[in-house]
């Protein structure tokens, strides 16, 4: 992980730090980092991947304000592109809203539904249960498709769709792509879509859901984390409102 975070690589060598007897605090560690030149430049770029403004069905926001209290109970799906030296790529991805685990994703040379319903269909194939749960996206057409309704209804999840334009209603996909960006694309193009699909598939599966540390998950990956959260219907028989634990 050659670009982790500075925060996230502090909590790793605190204990070493301790061991070895060296007064190092994060700001110490910032300091040092920007005097060496290895702070992490953050990238800064946008393309637009999804197209709202069609006559599809719409589903409502079922999740503004709220929480998932135990896995499979909220999935956020999205959309984000990649260079390749052929040209561009779409990956389409599945994560798990208490977790931040990857259920699903699939790596294509264009937008179709049936490419992005494959992320879905790998995301369904890696369940543990078969409860309801809400499946969470932006309004992109793929997400409207009749193909992708039917099939989230056959297999019992309820669509929720955010607002128009507001990345920040399907913010835990968005990080996941930035994350994916920073950490593992690096500016850098793929040599083809092949060499592209086996490096992000190494990421996703080896580093980010196994090793990588997440700060909103108290400094764990979410395999770990996600063996720890409540089993389905614990979190029911708590006065909590604000928390998923059946869809409406």
């Amino acid at each position: 992980m050659p670009r982790i975070g500075t925060r996230k690589l502090y909590f790793l060598l605190e204990e070493e730090f301790k061991k070895q007897q060296l007064n190092v605090g994060r700001d110490k560690l910032f300091s040092f980092l920007r005097h060496e030149h290895l702070l992490v430049k953050p990238l800064k770029s946008y393309t637009k991947t999804t197209y709202s403004k069609h006559w599809l069905h719409k589903h409502p926001n079922l999740v503004k304000g709220r929480k998932a209290a135990a896995a499979e109970r909220l999935w956020v799906s999205d959309i984000t592109y990649l260079k390749t030296k052929q040209g561009y790529s779409y990956l389409s991805l599945v994560t798990d809203a208490a977790s931040r685990k990857i259920m699903g994703y699939h790596l294509s040379p264009d937008l179709r539904t049936e490419n992005v319903m494959r992320a879905l269909q790998m995301a369904l194939r890696n369940r543990a249960h078969q409860h309801p749960l809400i499946h969470h996206s932006d309004r992109g057409s793929q997400y409207a498709a009749q193909v992708y309704r039917e099939t989230l209804a056959a297999n019992g999840l309820v669509g929720s769709m955010g607002r128009r334009g507001n990345p920040y209603d399907n913010a835990k996909a968005e990080s996941f792509m930035k994350t994916l960006k920073q950490e593992e694309i690096d500016g850098r193009a793929y040599r083809d879509a092949d060499e592209a699909r086996r490096a992000i598939g190494r990421f996703i599966e080896e580093v980010y859901n196994r090793q990588r540390l997440h700060s909103a998950l108290a400094y764990r990956p979410p395999a770990e984390f996600e063996a720890n959260l409540p089993p389905f219907g614990a979190a029911a028989q708590r006065p909590q409102t604000a928390l998923i634990t059946t869809c409406p």
